[in-house]
């Protein structure tokens, strides 16, 4: 099923803004030594729910809620965006409903469990959950809030770059992780309102899950294989046809593809050398500066911290590993 999605206007553009500013804090950039190189951080991390998705979900759901005051919504996710449908739901007291795959994160599942929503789990995957979520939706006759390819959602994840040329106007490479590539698609509108596109923007994707790269190249989303990985929050499909694609593909924004043991490395290096806890969605852009497959040595790097809701006992797990 392909969903039209149109991007956010400069009003809703700034509606996001305003319901963010009054709710969330903004969350501090700082500069970390990744292998002695100075790397700007956006630490998202830092968020109430543990990840940037707070930011789209309050967006959405203020929006909904302008546009009936008395609906409920319903979204699918992969933990993090459930996890900002929660709260923001707790917010802006809008019922609301978060479906998540059977196997999705348990430490994201057991936050989820602390708010007052209807949580399902249902299906082995993302797809599976969104599938689900599709068809409560049009039986309850609610609204959808997509993780990545809605209007609001986008408007919502685009503060992050907002905020951080404003604490860092000296930037000139962003790295960003991509699953269904709402961050990035924020990211990019954001660039344009601001007039910053002397901004480079790379991409960062888990290898065993890298829908939104091959895409991309001429695949077709049904036929992308996807591998486990611990970068969960950018596992799984995203949406043919998805409004976040278009906007990827116009701006020929370049991803690179980081592997499952490099991820993992990252999760251990960042708490190691930084105190920095990254799950392994967040610690995919810290892989890729570190190692070195975004090729710019020479400009002011920076990447968005995107989350920390990594389960204690992988992150147990990973800290036992010997560092390359």
């Amino acid at each position: 099923m392909i969903r039209h999605v149109v991007a956010p206007t400069g009003a809703e553009l700034d509606a996001a803004a305003r319901v963010i500013a009054e709710h969330l804090e903004p969350t501090p950039t700082i500069t970390l030594r990744l292998r002695g190189r100075a790397v700007l951080t956006k630490l998202e991390s830092l968020q109430i729910t543990g990840s940037f998705k707070i930011r789209g979900a309050l967006a959405a759901i203020d929006a909904a809620h302008r546009d009936d005051p008395r609906g409920a919504v319903i979204t699918s996710s992969a933990g993090n965006h459930g996890l900002g449908i929660a709260h923001a739901s707790s917010i802006l007291k809008v019922p609301a409903t978060v479906v998540v795959p059977a196997n999705a994160s348990a430490a994201k599942v057991k936050k989820l469990r602390d708010y007052d929503v209807e949580l399902i789990q249902f299906g082995s995957s993302y797809d599976d959950a969104q599938a689900h979520a599709l068809e409560l939706a049009a039986a309850r006759s609610i609204r959808y809030i997509s993780p990545f390819n809605d209007t609001n959602v986008i408007a919502g994840q685009a503060t992050v770059f907002t905020e951080m040329l404003t604490q860092a106007p000296e930037i000139e490479h962003i790295v960003v992780p991509v699953g269904g590539g709402g961050l990035m698609a924020g990211v990019l509108l954001a660039r344009e309102a601001l007039g910053r596109g002397d901004v480079r923007v790379t991409g960062v994707q888990p290898e065993a899950s890298a829908a939104m790269y091959h895409v991309l190249r001429g695949t077709a989303m049904n036929d992308v294989r996807h591998r486990p990985t611990i970068a969960d929050g950018l596992a799984g499909g995203g949406d043919e046809g998805a409004l976040t694609n278009e906007l990827i593909a116009a701006h020929d924004v370049p991803l690179v593809l980081v592997d499952e043991h490099l991820i993992r490395q990252g999760v251990r290096e960042a708490a190691e050398t930084n105190g920095l806890v990254l799950e392994g969605s967040g610690a995919t852009p810290y892989a890729a500066i570190v190692r070195q497959l975004v090729d710019d040595p020479e400009s002011r790097i920076g990447f968005i911290a995107s989350g920390r809701n990594i389960a204690h006992g992988l992150l147990i797990e990973l800290l036992a590993e010997p560092l390359d």
